[in-house]
């Protein structure tokens, strides 16, 4: 190949090949037939004669080169160097040729045996020839590449986008800053004929054993892999707390206190030196490795969240630790602290069940004065495509107003509330909603606020706040349960029987029914009539009836005030045994927490079970707080301790 494409050269010349191959012998056999025969002519016109000589490697060379040269002349040091890169199917390759003005001539095949791109060879064969420039001791170089993309990137007329092309020319300018003066141009392939002969024979030949005619060399890994660190546990820091064992057992050096070196000694029992390494001798496994205090966070977070954890759980992360042969004096207590500061732990953690603050009972001050609202819903479609509930529950007489609703817009809300609460029982006092947008409406609002009522919302996903119209929520959802049968769609017809008996029927916490607190007297009911009772029996003439009306309703407020009486020392029956359960949780100002995750139905059981972290914003009386988040946008409404929790990081 090499007479082919430099037949004009080898005949202006004499030829000599340097081998320790029996190529003569192979040229010169009168048996040749077929290719070998055809080669054996094609190389008859040109003047070659055969020597031997021994394998030369490329610093050997290179070492020749730099003390055999002169240093008399100026020109040793002035080199000129050709580099060119090829990658295909086969393989990669650079090629490399060195020469200066004494008429040294260097050539170096250099094999790439790792995946490269046809650039990244380019790169590479310019940062062999900057290297072997180095280990010559070039002062002045010129460097010619056939690659456009390389020349133009080292001289920084293109722009470096790739980011491993942008490593390697960071390692080239580094190199080039070394040299005292340099040089680099873009050649034709045909001006750099001989290195990328190099380059292919590098890529596609592969080493024989024996000697070569020209230096190859590999490169097993590319110039801009890093090597690993390690890091050697026998290097202890003097403020380690190994320090002072280690240097005991080492040269039996102790400190000038007697106590602290009979705590020493004794301590040194416990441990061994192997290979200028620290052991303790333990019982669950004989030698513990000990650790470094800068080396406990890397063995906690592999065992607790690497490829191997699972996340477990403070106690069981400093066993595993243990088990796995290490050791150090604070490992429960930095396991802990670990866990404690995990995020996915703390995503991930369980709900909390225990109260985080003291039961706040609310009591009515008089009938109709505090009302809660809420909705109930959705419910199967019935006539005139009514699926919602708007419920109203009075604080003090239990008394419930309910209506069914196809649409639960502000507008519907605002006309129940005038007609079925403000018309029958006049101005409340305070309404005491959720945070729902039929509630938080403008409009809404605004009344509200034209008639001097307030307008109290319960915490995001707190209804307890509104507790007295969740529990009228289950009374009238329990009671249409059971009264319905196989057609749901006429659960509106049996709503207003359910009311019925509700507000007939004698309330656990005030011993009287919401219809006497509200009347002043017991209402008829049904049965009454299928089997007559003694005041439908022997009725009361109508004058003395409405004397004995009247009467009672003067004695009303005794009635009502012994109900109050009666539901305030329940409650605080209630409010005791909740607060035996009670783990306190507070929160400061500016401190991180994690709220309640409002889980997507897409993620599932995977959910996680809070989200965060937010920042406190304010602190409300009753243990509710405002939230913002990291950025300081603040969060609408507020939320309970209970949906709250710590965040540590």
């Amino acid at each position: 190949m090499a007479a082919r494409k430099l037949r004009y050269y080898f005949l202006a010349h004499s030829i000599i090949i340097r081998t320790d191959q029996h190529v003569k012998q192979l040229l010169a056999r009168p048996d040749m037939v077929g290719r070998m025969l055809k080669w054996s002519l094609e190389l008859a016109e040109f003047d070659i004669s055969f020597e031997s000589r021994k394998a030369l490697k490329a610093q050997v060379l290179a070492d020749f080169v730099a003390e055999m040269t002169t240093s008399t002349t100026s020109e040793k040091n002035k080199w000129t160097i050709f580099v060119d890169g090829s990658s295909n199917s086969q393989g990669s390759g650079a090629g490399i040729i060195l020469e200066n003005g004494d008429g040294v001539l260097i050539e170096v095949s250099l094999g790439l045996s790792f995946p490269t791109t046809n650039n990244q060879a380019e790169y590479e064969a310019f940062l062999a020839g900057l290297r072997l420039a180095e280990d010559i001791g070039a002062e002045e170089i010129r460097i010619f590449t056939d690659s456009q993309l390389v020349a133009s990137q080292v001289s920084g007329e293109y722009q470096t986008k790739e980011e491993r092309l942008l490593e390697y020319l960071n390692l080239i300018r580094a190199k080039l800053a070394k040299f005292k003066e340099t040089e680099v141009k873009h050649v034709p392939r045909e001006h750099n004929a001989r290195a990328d002969v190099l380059s292919k024979l590098a890529s596609t030949m592969r080493k024989k054993a024996g000697n070569q005619s020209l230096i190859q060399e590999t490169l097993t890994k590319p110039s801009i892999e890093k090597t690993a660190e390690v890091m050697h546990i026998c290097a202890i820091d003097e403020q380690s707390w190994m320090s002072p064992v280690y240097n005991f057992l080492k040269s039996n050096a102790l400190p000038v206190d007697a106590k602290e070196a009979t705590k020493i000694r004794k301590r040194a029992c416990s441990y061994v030196l192997l290979d200028d390494k620290l052991y303790r001798r333990g019982f669950s496994i004989p030698l513990l490795k000990c650790v470094e205090e800068a080396r406990v966070e890397f063995i906690l977070q592999k065992i607790h969240e690497g490829i191997n954890g699972q996340h477990i759980g403070g106690r069981s992360l400093a066993r595993k630790a243990l088990r796995a042969g290490y050791y150090w004096p604070t490992m429960q207590n930095n396991a802990r602290d670990h866990v404690l500061k995990c995020d996915k732990c703390q995503r991930h953690g369980d709900m909390h069940l225990a109260p985080a603050n003291e039961l706040k009972t609310l009591i009515s001050p008089w009938p109709f004065a505090w009302w809660g609202m809420d909705i109930l819903g959705p419910f199967p479609t019935a006539a005139r495509q009514v699926k919602y509930l708007i419920v109203a529950v009075d604080y003090f007489t239990k008394w419930i107003e309910a209506e069914p609703l196809a649409k639960i817009s502000a507008s519907n809300i605002l006309r129940f509330f005038k007609r079925d609460v403000l018309a029958r029982f006049g101005i409340p006092q305070v309404v005491v909603t959720d945070n729902g947008t039929q509630f938080t409406n403008k409009k809404f609002q605004e009344f509200l606020a034209a008639i001097g009522t307030t307008q109290h919302f319960t915490s995001v996903e707190h209804p307890q706040t509104n507790g007295q119209d969740e529990a009228a929520n289950r009374v009238l959802l329990r009671g249409l349960r059971r009264r319905m049968s196989t057609s749901k769609g006429n659960w509106t017809e049996e709503l207003h029987n359910v009311l019925w008996s509700y507000r007939t029927t004698p309330h656990s916490t005030t011993g009287e029914t919401p219809f006497r607190l509200t009347y002043g007297t017991e209402a008829v009911i049904p049965v009454e009539i299928g089997e007559p009772s003694s005041r439908i029996e022997y009725p009361l003439e109508e004058d003395i009836n409405d004397e004995l009306l009247r009467e009672e309703l003067d004695l009303v407020e005794e009635l009502r005030t012994g109900a109050s009486l009666r539901e305030a020392t329940l409650k605080q029956k209630i409010a005791a045994r909740h607060d035996k359960r009670v783990i306190k949780r507070e929160f400061g100002v500016g401190s991180l927490v994690l709220r309640r995750n409002q889980k997507d139905s897409r993620e599932g059981k995977l959910a996680a079970n809070w989200e965060g972290p937010y920042r406190v914003r304010e602190k409300t009386e009753n243990g509710a707080y405002h939230l913002e988040d990291l950025y300081g946008k603040e969060i609408p409404r507020t939320w309970n301790a209970e949906k709250l929790k710590q965040y540590y990081s």
